[in-house]
């Protein structure tokens, strides 16, 4: 699928690459920077993130790589903390990278984004979702791209949903991280735009164990739907909790619903929660069912803890590689890179979209609001929330 569509813009290129080898040249790697919480508390979703990466390295390698060139990633590990991750890019800046994609965790990205930005190399955001991240910089300006579906359309596509089924006493429960926080403006101000205030406001530390006295007193002030944003099992402590109060209201939010710390912390309470998804691991056209089989291949698993991770950093690194494909003199310096992301000229047929100019100058987000989907907890697994979202999925949305 990806592979041969690969294949017909880097024939050539690679082409030339053996003929260079033929000549005597040494060949080095093309060198991608990687960064993600590969272990610590949010390595639920850093290990799908890499291994989908290096699913499309694999894949990209066996077409011919970049001018012959085989790609490589460097991998470096922020275990999901500020401080590594900063200490994490600085290290990556020292190694001659054309470009890095990194990051699951918001409040790990923004403490870095000042490195890439001095540095003028570009970074690639894969994962997280946190607004702030794509608004630090003058967008004509910025080298921080993102492939993630940031909180500013997640939040307002789960408060449409929520007021047309009539759930408009809303509950929002945020932790007290960069992400929380983010998320918390947004679902205020999607709210807003439907003159809707939340009825209640709970924020809470990441480990919270208990938070009976929020849940009684959203509860108390008429909540008909609980909106969560934090990354970790605290969603699970939410609906545990709900469940023990026999408060029989929904629990939606962002994509973390999806995650295993929720769906199998939560176990029988997590069922029905709704979430904004980019992909949701079903064969639903030939393009996902190529890549679920690969991955499936390659990994030993029929089963994606968190599919929109790995399916995601898959379509990021071939979007990297499509633009510098598109870099013909050679110059594969920072700005070089920046300016053939922001100007790809080929169309690349991804997992999650369809993706036809997804950045440009003045915009560095790839994902709109017409590529996600509604998709809610089933019997332990995440599934499509309407018919007509499984149908609409069949075909992949292209940027609006």
């Amino acid at each position: 699928m990806n592979i041969r569509g690969y294949k017909q813009g880097a024939c050539l290129l690679a082409l030339m690459g053996v003929m260079g080898i033929a000549l005597g040249q040494t060949v080095k790697p093309l060198r991608v920077g990687f960064i993600g919480p590969f272990t610590g508390p949010s390595a639920d979703f850093g290990i799908p993130l890499i291994n989908g990466a290096k699913l499309a390295m694999d894949e990209i390698n066996a077409a011919g790589g970049y001018l012959g060139r085989p790609l490589e990633l460097v991998i470096k590990d922020d275990t999901a903390n500020p401080e590594v991750g900063l200490q994490r890019s600085q290290e990556m800046m020292r190694e001659n990278v054309v470009a890095t994609i990194g990051f699951c965790n918001t409040g790990v990205a923004l403490k870095s984004l000042h490195v890439f930005q001095t540095a003028k190399s570009p970074l690639i955001v894969p994962c997280a979702t946190g607004t702030p991240i794509t608004t630090q910089y003058p967008a004509p300006d910025s080298y921080i791209f993102r492939t993630s579906a940031r909180d500013a359309i997640q939040a307002p596509f789960v408060v449409d949903d929520i007021v047309v089924r009539g759930w408009t006493r809303v509950a929002v429960f945020a932790d007290n991280t960069g992400y929380g926080e983010a998320g918390l403006q947004d679902v205020i101000k999607a709210l807003a735009a439907k003159k809707l205030k939340p009825v209640h406001v709970a924020r809470f530390e990441l480990g919270v164990k208990d938070l009976q006295a929020e849940l009684k007193a959203a509860q108390a002030a008429g909540a008909n739907v609980v909106f969560s944003y934090t990354v970790g099992p605290e969603n699970a402590v939410i609906a545990r909790g709900r469940q023990s109060l026999n408060w029989k209201v929904p629990q939606v939010g962002a994509w973390p619903l999806s995650f295993p710390f929720f769906i199998e912390g939560a176990k029988e309470a997590a069922d029905g929660a709704l979430m904004a998804q980019t992909f949701i691991a079903e064969p639903s056209n030939e393009r996902r069912s190529a890549f679920l089989s690969a991955y499936a291949r390659k990994y030993k698993t029929t089963k994606i803890s968190v599919p929109m991770a790995a399916a995601q950093a898959y379509d990021t690194v071939y979007l990297l590689t499509y633009a510098i494909l598109a870099i013909r003199n050679g110059d594969l310096s920072g700005p070089a890179v920046k300016a053939a992301l922001e100007n790809m000229p080929r169309v690349y047929y991804g997992v999650t979209a369809t993706h036809e100019h997804p950045f440009s100058k003045n915009d560095k987000d790839a994902v709109t609001s017409n590529m996600l989907v509604m998709g809610m907890v089933k019997n332990g697994a995440v599934t499509f929330a309407y018919p007509d979202d499984r149908t609409r999925n069949l075909f992949v949305q292209r940027k609006r």
